[in-house]
């Protein structure tokens, strides 16, 4: 579905990706684990064409998009959920969902399904999202980023600051997303054991480049838990 080849971005004089080559498949989860400041964001900024790759190469469901517009990858089907959530405080929830649905006709309704992955949503369809809980507007960050119905979801760091219990509703729905099989997910996350978990395939980043990869089952065995410690 996403296919990256050895790109290269920098900032400045600075080389943050180097040589970065990654594929993600559907009905699988791709996991991107590394420490703060290894640039996972910024791997997921140029994915999404915030920041501009300097050579490489970013293919999506067959196309060349590295030279698209952010709104023309969301429109080709990449969903992305940004670090710290970034919802509309002063919008509703449902507001907040309508943005996610954007570029379609105005009278698109919102998904029936992102009520039953997220009921909290439901009973507050009318509250500001400013008014949410952490864990509620991550909820909502995911649900608006599922709203158009993409064929890659993109999450950066979906359980900073969340309650263990939201953390666990949030890994079910990512889950039963992939499992259904039409969705391919990149997961950046610092929290191994919730990585571990979920992850279909695996991959450690250390200062831009990868330093491993393989299947989520061999995380363990390979030491991924040792290579992302603080």
């Amino acid at each position: 579905m996403l296919n990256v080849n050895n790109i290269n971005q920098y900032y400045g004089g600075s080389h943050i990706l180097r040589d970065v080559s990654l594929q993600t498949q559907m009905g699988k989860v791709t996991v991107l684990l590394g420490r703060n400041g290894v640039g996972k964001t910024t791997l997921l900024k140029s994915l999404m064409g915030l920041v501009p790759i300097k050579t490489g190469s970013i293919e999506f469901d067959g196309q060349p998009i590295h030279n698209a517009t952010p709104y023309e990858r969301a429109r080709a089907g990449i969903g992305f959920v940004p670090q710290g959530r970034e919802i509309f405080a002063r919008l509703t929830v449902e507001e907040n969902l309508r943005m996610g649905l954007a570029y379609k006709s105005a009278n698109t309704p919102i998904p029936a399904e992102l009520y039953e992955l997220f009921p909290v949503l439901k009973q507050m369809l009318h509250r500001r999202g400013g008014d949410l809980s952490g864990g509620q507007q991550q909820q909502l960050a995911i649900a608006r980023a599922l709203a158009a119905q993409p064929k890659l979801l993109i999450l950066d760091e979906p359980t900073e600051g969340i309650q263990p219990s939201i953390i666990k509703d949030i890994g079910r729905v990512i889950r039963m997303l992939a499992d259904r099989g039409d969705m391919a997910i990149l997961l950046v996350e610092q929290y191994y054991d919730f990585a571990e978990e979920l992850a279909d395939d695996y991959l450690v980043m250390e200062r831009g480049e990868f330093i491993a990869r393989g299947q989520g089952q061999d995380m363990q065995a390979n030491g991924v838990r040792q290579l992302v410690a603080i």
